[in-house]
């Protein structure tokens, strides 16, 4: 089942039903104003290397000590507009950004990235409306990451080339420190056109055994903001979810929140990969990026390392949602806006951003990533 929203944005601020004003969704803090075919070649090596089931936590992070160890080896008016939110007659092509550089001043130095996120689910082979997590194959993140000094106005994000694609084999998201699993960069560097050509799409195939298959299309369901935050050692990522504006089944399901964040460490390829999470190559780090790791097995991700491809990163939960990933640093300068205050900002802005695009939350997630809302499947919010 699907979730729609209200077409365009008002001139004065929107309110909701219960008469408050949007952006308060995430409690902002008013002191500061704010059908082409996939490819299947890569994919099939990498479902034949990755299990579902990902290794006990031991496993997957190691001792965590990191002891020495050798290692192993400007908008038109909404009637030139057609439903997707995207200038008419013209849906490959960008107006004016919503990313406007050089408007922040002062943006907290552990705020290492942020930008804007899509969620992404899609189903079993031949399952197109996935009815449970179990006929879910994979969950997916975008990331598309903005200037540090940027805010949000009106309309789409452009396509900067900078969009990265992360899979998430384990379906689901993790909620508490409990949880840890393995996640990896299948994309980056990677314009909104390769997304929609090797990424949305659905695809048919042939096998010799089984004939015909049906690799379904990619079905949304969240987008927002993010940061990538450092707290010393560790590195977060936090995000809050701007549609849909109330989160449903498929959601809560998957492990998603109004806000929350991940603690996020990388791994040293120079180890050999935990046991059921090898990928058929490694990524291609740099000497200089490789000798940061010293002889620690993981280390606090950093926005470079998610640049390149088969980057394997952890996922840890943090059911204390986002305070831990948003406290001011020591070195925090006086005066400065604290990283939450930014976070909640870019969300606000966010917000408005969205309510003033054409259609409901499918045509303008699809429109942001220069696609054709009919041509995918709905955001989907119950099973």
């Amino acid at each position: 089942m699907t979730t729609t929203r209200s077409g365009a944005k008002a001139e004065s601020s929107p309110k909701k039903e219960n008469g408050e004003a949007a952006g308060t969704k995430h409690q902002l803090n008013t002191k500061t104003t704010p059908v082409s075919k996939r490819s299947k070649k890569n994919d099939n090596k990498i479902q034949q290397t990755i299990e579902d089931t990902i290794p006990s936590p031991t496993e997957a992070y190691g001792n965590g000590n990191g002891e020495n160890l050798s290692p192993a080896n400007g908008k038109k008016k909404d009637e030139d507009r057609n439903q997707n939110g995207v200038k008419a007659g013209d849906e490959e092509e960008q107006n004016d950004s919503a990313e406007q550089e050089g408007a922040r001043k002062d943006v907290p130095s552990n705020i290492l990235e942020k930008g804007i996120i899509y969620v992404f689910i899609r189903g079993r082979v031949g399952i197109d409306e996935p009815s449970s997590v179990d006929d879910i194959r994979r969950s997916y993140i975008v990331l598309r990451p903005l200037a540090k000094d940027a805010k949000l106005g009106e309309g789409t994000i452009d396509d900067a080339g900078n969009t990265r694609l992360i899979a998430i084999p384990k379906k689901v998201f993790p909620v508490s420190g409990r949880d840890r699993w393995i996640a990896f960069v299948e994309k980056s560097h990677t314009s909104f056109k390769t997304l929609k050509d090797e990424f949305l799409s659905a695809e048919d195939y042939t096998t010799k055994t089984a004939g015909v298959r049906h690799t379904p299309a990619a079905t949304p369901v969240a987008e927002g903001i993010y940061a990538i935050t450092s707290t010393g050692r560790e590195s977060h990522l936090a995000y809050m979810i701007t549609l849909p504006e109330d989160l449903g089944e498929v959601q809560k399901e998957i492990g998603l929140k109004e806000k929350g964040s991940f603690i996020i460490s990388t791994r040293n390829p120079q180890y050999e990969a935990p046991k059921g999470t090898a990928l058929p190559q490694g990524p291609d780090y740099p000497k200089e990026v490789l000798d940061e790791f010293r002889a620690l097995r993981w280390m606090g991700t950093q926005p470079k390392h998610l640049d390149y491809p088969n980057t394997q990163f952890l996922l840890i939960g943090e059911s204390s949602g986002i305070q831990k990933a948003t406290e001011p640093q020591k070195d925090q300068k006086e005066g400065q806006e604290k990283p939450i205050e930014e976070l909640e900002k870019l969300e606000d802005e966010d917000t408005h951003r969205v309510e003033g695009l054409q259609g409901d939350d499918s045509a303008v997630i699809f429109a942001d990533l220069h696609a054709r809302a009919k041509d995918y499947p709905k955001l989907q919010t119950t099973f």
